[in-house]
């Protein structure tokens, strides 16, 4: 079994700038890695639409790999590399070996992914070269428990290669039985931090059973916008958001007004732009919190399968199409509240909710499935009729049962039946929409249970006050 255990440590001035430098050595090195990747991609290909009308005559180049990129180290140490742009004299030897050896190695799994694509076929965008913001972490694949010279109460002394011994405020033991397999250092906005992976080949790997979804052990969630709500669940209850950009948003635009206002390369437009890290990183951590106490909120129910919407996180910030008349003028096109729109999707993290509450079931053995979300906002739930044709249309009520239905929540429990396969077909005839499909009378009364509870259920809250 593998764990990564991540501390903070606190190098020393000299410590500091050398460690800086490295990631100056390393940045380069990875965009001239990269660099040299695009040039045989660009000279070693031909769109499927086009014919070159004149062929080289030399051979096709190899393609780089990272064997081949990593034999380049000997020939960099043996003098000082200097920067092209900016005329900067590099000496590669001060870097420790297995550190530049992992930069090849990240070098070629981003181009791999990007003209290959991972094990399941998905391919990521093509790679960007690296700034100084961008490139934060070295990596000593070579580590092991002979790199630790002392452990006191609260403090564990690391030597790394060429650096020295470095002090690490230990947090929390290391379990007894693991060791150190690979040592790797980030930089950021509130300081330096050191990850460890340990592993104990004595300690199995879990693997989860094969989860048997019903309607009592499944769960539907439904990602909500409106007002203070962020997920409504098919058991009527409607969690709250935190909006943490939306409340730290006025504090943060007072810091990058002051920061632009002072001069470029300043001392005090580098403490305003590292107050305005610190700022970002603070809204990123009570985001990432949040999103782990919801997700072990939802786990603590005891179900064991959650269906949550597909939804295409890429189109829904879009922005929208530009609109000009005939004389060229730009006309009004929406964007003004689309960009709120934008930004509070973005301030919500859905992705990175649901990929965390994949790693926290995963962990407890239930399964976390993405289903389609096309008209599970539209049927009612217990009847199978289209009555939620409008956006605004928050909740409707129904005189025969004398219910008063919530868009969100029912929208959850189709969801959970589209999960368990019992959501009816759509079909659209003569430009109307119709619903084809039965359910049994004991999943409408159950259904109409839940909504009646819900109708008379508050808002839970995860946070007091």
């Amino acid at each position: 079994m593998k764990a990564t255990y991540q501390y903070q440590f606190y190098p020393d001035t000299n410590q500091k700038l050398t460690l800086n430098h490295w990631l100056r050595i390393c940045r380069y090195w990875y965009n001239r890695q990269l660099g040299d990747r695009f040039d045989w991609w660009e000279k070693n290909r031909t769109a499927v639409n086009a014919c070159p009308l004149i062929s080289s005559i030399s051979a096709p180049r190899e393609k780089p790999n990272y064997y081949s990129q990593k034999q380049q180290l000997p020939i960099l140490k043996k003098d000082l590399v200097k920067v092209f742009h900016s005329g900067e004299l590099l000496n590669f030897n001060q870097v420790d070996s297995t550190v530049l050896q992992d930069v090849s190695k990240r070098v070629d799994k981003a181009f791999e992914r990007f003209i290959v694509g991972d094990s399941k076929g998905g391919k990521s965008g093509r790679p960007r070269f690296k700034t100084e913001a961008d490139y934060r972490t070295l990596t000593f694949s070579t580590a092991n428990d002979d790199w630790i010279k002392l452990i006191r109460k609260n403090w564990i002394y690391i030597r790394l290669p060429k650096l020295g011994v470095v002090k690490v405020r230990m947090h929390r033991l290391i379990p007894s039985g693991f060791t150190i397999k690979q040592i790797s250092v980030t930089r950021k906005a509130d300081g330096w931090f050191i990850q460890l992976i340990i592993e104990d080949l004595s300690v199995p790997e879990f693997t989860p059973e094969q989860v048997i979804t019903t309607w009592d052990n499944s769960i539907g969630l439904d990602a909500v916008l409106h007002e203070d709500v962020y997920l409504a669940t098919s058991e009527g209850e409607k969690l709250p958001s935190l909006k943490p950009l939306r409340k730290n948003q006025s504090k943060l635009e007072r810091i990058s007004t002051k920061r632009n206002q002072r001069k470029r390369g300043s001392k005090s437009r580098r403490k305003l732009a590292k107050k305005e890290a610190k700022q970002h990183q603070k809204i990123a951590r009570s985001r990432k919190d949040f999103h782990y106490k919801t997700a072990h909120k939802l786990v603590r129910s005891g179900a064991k399968c959650f269906f949550h919407e597909d939804l295409n996180f890429k189109g829904l910030t879009k922005r929208n199409k530009v609109k000009q008349d005939d004389n060229g003028d730009y006309l009004p096109n929406g964007q003004s509240a689309k960009s709120g729109l934008n930004k509070s999707w973005q301030d919500a993290a859905f992705g990175q909710f649901f990929t965390t509450l994949d790693y926290i079931a995963g962990k407890a053995g239930a399964v976390v499935i993405s289903q389609k979300p096309a008209y599970t906002s539209m049927v009612l739930s217990y009847r199978n009729e289209i009555i939620f044709t409008d956006c605004n249309l928050r909740d409707y009520w129904d005189k025969q049962n004398s219910l008063m239905v919530d868009r969100d929540i029912n929208a959850a429990i189709n969801l959970k039946r589209l999960g368990l396969g019992i959501f009816p077909s759509i079909k659209r005839r003569s430009g109307n929409l119709s619903v084809v499909g039965s359910m049994d009378d004991k999943t409408t009364k159950e259904i109409l249970h839940t909504l009646h509870r819900a109708a008379k259920k508050p808002t839970s809250y995860l946070y007091s006050g």
